[in-house]
């Protein structure tokens, strides 16, 4: 099939020839027939598989037969929610590829930058409006937003906002919708709380599931080492080191830690750039510009930030640390074998990450395969491991009192323990050193046994407790090793 045969509007036949695109993935196949219709739509796919374009082109081409007349006011038609900055400029950059013939404005809204050109966007007119909930939010209270005269709303990377906590923004943003609009609703994965959602808001929705819910593409190679935290710097230098890629795209848990690995990778003369949330929107975008160009051949990034990543060349994809949650993983390693190429993933699991790599592949139904190439990794640094688990950021430290010693140190007259007692004490009364020197022996129970012999015991007792507290685990051979 190709993008002649869904009878898209010529205009945007020729945009799509000049990106080289003349077939169709089987998510925009499904998808686009159900939406030029006007047919609400739930669609499910993997990430980089063209979901996008999927939604774009039937937009593009519904409003390319009605367009706004000369003189008449543009308002909003479509609007369309995603939950991070990257991915906003992503989509919008595909309407200007695929429109750019048709003469349709559209505006991208997203926080981190000046309000200042996107209100004058909103203010000369626009068609289309891709935005992030927050920043959407904070224009509508200020009045600049009008999504009266909206007839397409999308949701893309739903299971995305539920897992930022964009829930709230959305049910605050659909009750200033029309009641008449046609809904769009695109996720990776399809959990419990996406259905849910769109129960919500799709009417009697068309349902496009191309690959089963967190399936993997078959042309990644996927493996994992098993190795100690304090040693996954190490690794990550010799693997990239000693394996040929184009560009490498590592993922990290926290912010920190993207910064961290950065600074590590330096000291083996390994040049990268971190991306996530405490960088600004110029500096993500630099950091992107880098990696897409190839001046920067490995990029550490957050989840949250990687969602705009849509490279093609993407050859390796690298979980410097695994998430607690297993759909992320499908989203992490989509990054790469984008457009039917091939790709490698490879994840680095320590003891504390065992639970996740079991559940991931229970997830995927598919065990990962062990890599064992492991090199030789130097001694432990006791007196770094403290710094390392820390973030290199210093913690606040309890006060405590400094201990005096009276005989080291020259008696004072107005130290509390020289000062004599202003009044006398009452004769009924103990000062609190007589206390001290004669406690009174706690009262036994009625029915209490003597508790002598009772120490033995209790240190036996504790000594057979697990350390942990609560639970212990079987001493089963280990069938992978932790190096």
């Amino acid at each position: 099939m190709t993008f002649a045969e869904l009878r898209l509007a010529e205009p945007i036949l020729r945009a799509l020839a000049a990106e080289n695109y003349i077939h169709p993935t089987p998510i925009q196949a499904q998808a686009i027939p159900p939406v030029m219709e006007g047919r609400d739509v739930l669609g499910c796919a993997q990430t980089g598989t063209g979901k996008t374009a999927a939604f774009a082109l039937p937009m593009l081409h519904r409003f390319s037969q009605k367009p706004a007349q000369n003189g008449q006011r543009r308002h909003i038609r479509a609007l369309i929610l995603s939950p991070t900055r990257e991915l906003a400029v992503q989509i919008d950059e595909s309407f200007r590829a695929y429109g750019k013939h048709l003469g349709l404005r559209h505006t991208v809204i997203f926080g981190g930058v000046s309000q200042h050109h996107q209100v004058q966007s909103l203010r000369n007119g626009t068609d289309i409006v891709v935005a992030t909930p927050g920043r959407l939010l904070d224009l509508m209270n200020q009045g600049h937003v009008d999504l009266r005269h909206v007839e397409v709303f999308v949701l893309d990377e739903a299971d995305r906002m539920l897992d930022m906590g964009f829930i709230n923004d959305i049910r605050r943003i659909i009750p200033k919708l029309p009641p008449k609009r046609q809904n769009l609703l695109f996720s990776a994965t399809m959990p419990q709380d996406i259905r849910q959602l769109a129960d919500s808001i799709l009417r009697n929705p068309v349902s496009v599931t191309v690959t089963p819910v967190a399936s993997t593409a078959e042309k990644i190679d996927q493996s994992v080492y098993l190795v100690e935290k304090r040693n996954k710097p190490f690794l990550l230098a010799h693997f990239l080191n000693n394996t040929g890629f184009s560009r490498a795209l590592v993922f990290t848990r926290t912010k920190h830690g993207a910064d961290r690995v950065v600074r590590q990778l330096a000291k083996s003369g390994i040049t990268s750039e971190a991306i996530h949330g405490n960088k600004s929107q110029n500096a993500r975008q630099r950091a992107l510009s880098n990696f897409k160009s190839g001046k920067t051949p490995v990029l550490i990034a957050s989840d949250i930030a990687a969602r705009g990543i849509d490279i093609d060349d993407i050859s390796h994809v690298i979980q410097f640390d695994l998430s607690n949650e297993p759909e992320t993983y499908v989203h992490r390693i989509g990054r790469t074998a984008r457009a039917g190429a091939s790709g490698t993933a490879v994840s680095f699991c320590d003891r504390d990450e065992r639970s996740y790599l079991k559940a991931i592949e229970r997830l995927i139904r598919k065990e990962i395969r062990v890599a064992d190439d492991q090199p030789e990794y130097p001694a432990a640094d006791h007196s770094q491991r403290h710094a390392e688990a820390s973030d290199n950021r210093p913690r606040p430290q309890g006060h405590r009192r400094p201990e005096r010693h009276p005989s080291s140190q020259p008696s004072h007259p107005h130290h509390r323990q020289d000062r004599k007692p202003q009044h006398a004490a009452h004769p009924h009364k103990q000062t609190r050193t007589q206390q001290q020197a004669h406690p009174t022996p706690p009262r036994a129970q009625q029915g209490q046994r003597p508790q002598q012999g009772n120490r033995t015991q209790h240190a036996h007792k504790a000594a057979s407790r697990p350390l942990h507290g609560g639970w212990s685990r079987p001493n089963k051979p280990a069938s992978r090793r932790f190096r």
